[in-house]
């Protein structure tokens, strides 16, 4: 479940200096070597793909502004200051968030679908089971400081001393944040159905697929969970989209049929956050990205995002030919 992250130092020089051509050189290879695992933090803390790039990019340009004689530690000063500008960011926009109109939910990473991958982000951030869609989801919830240390330390292995100079809280308390997410986290269910057998996730997945693209009622409650749970994102932006959470498999299938079926869609198995998922075509355009929650053979839970706004890096016409 972690990726490989060197630990960050918790000072930021606040010296800056004309970077010369060696500065600048050295700062290139900083960001060559470093760029994913950076995006793979900013990923996980923001649960958006833009957001976490424009991220790395503000914190690649303040190494290249920084003195670097005055940094002990390059690859760990850029962590920290990359963990910082997250948590600036989810303290700014606490509020949109809860003013967001319906679900929200992060920003889908789409790793291989029926033909030829389209998602060139997965190209660029790990797919592993703490970027799950059930997971991000959960730590959407905490506090800005809970999901901070949650991440940096469970995900990512940085000490809680390191941790509470990155979100200005003590060791200690940094230790209780953590221990207060992953309570959190584990009451959810969100880890349910982890270390399930690939063929039986794909099984699964393939049977959704085929019952939503035929708009079999019967065959979707069959694959469901009689307790599945399903959201939809769409910023109140498709006609039809619930905006409340759904519950229950005869509820839940008819919405999919109703808002899936009969309208010519193709719907594809496809890796969404690293869990089966599928992606709804519509006149080669994907419309709507879903990720599925397998447990015990059944599909328990259900993350659809449909809102434009989180599809742009997918929504580009698809090549059948």
């Amino acid at each position: 479940m972690r990726p490989t992250m060197d630990r960050p130092h918790p000072t930021e020089p606040e010296a800056t200096v004309e970077a010369n051509d060696d500065s600048t050189d050295d700062a290139a290879e900083v960001w060559a070597a470093h760029r994913r695992r950076l995006l793979d933090l900013a990923y996980r803390l923001l649960g958006s793909i833009s957001d976490a790039e424009d991220v790395v990019q503000d914190a690649y340009g303040r190494l290249q502004a920084a003195d670097r004689s005055a940094i002990d530690d390059v690859t760990g000063w850029i962590v920290a200051v990359t963990s910082r500008l997250c948590v600036d960011h989810l303290r700014r926009h606490e509020q949109s968030r809860r003013a967001y109109v319906g679900p929200w939910l992060p920003e889908p990473v789409v790793g291989r679908a029926a033909g030829a991958g389209i998602d060139e982000v997965a190209d660029r951030i790990t797919l592993d089971d703490s970027v799950r869609m059930a997971l991000l989801v959960v730590l959407d919830r905490l506090s800005a400081a809970e999901r901070t240390a949650f991440v940096l330390h469970d995900v990512f292995a940085v000490p809680f001393d390191e941790v509470g100079a990155i979100v200005g809280r003590s060791a200690p308390a940094c230790r209780q944040l953590a221990s207060r997410a992953r309570r959190k986290v584990a009451a959810s269910g969100a880890g349910r159905g982890v270390g399930v057998d690939p063929a039986e996730l794909d099984t699964v997945a393939r049977r959704f697929a085929r019952a939503c693209e035929a708009g079999d009622l019967a065959a979707l409650v069959d694959v469901l969970a009689s307790d599945v749970v399903g959201d939809f994102d769409s910023a109140g932006l498709v006609p039809g989209a619930p905006l409340t959470e759904l519950d229950g498999a005869e509820v839940v299938a008819a919405q999919l049929v109703a808002s899936v079926s009969g309208r010519g869609a193709t719907i594809e198995v496809a890796d969404v956050n690293g869990e089966p998922g599928v992606l709804v075509t519509l006149d080669g355009w994907v419309v709507a990205v879903i990720a599925l929650g397998v447990y015990d053979g059944c599909v328990d839970r259900i993350h659809a995002v449909g809102n434009p706004a989180k599809l742009t890096h997918l929504r580009r016409p698809r090549d059948d030919g």
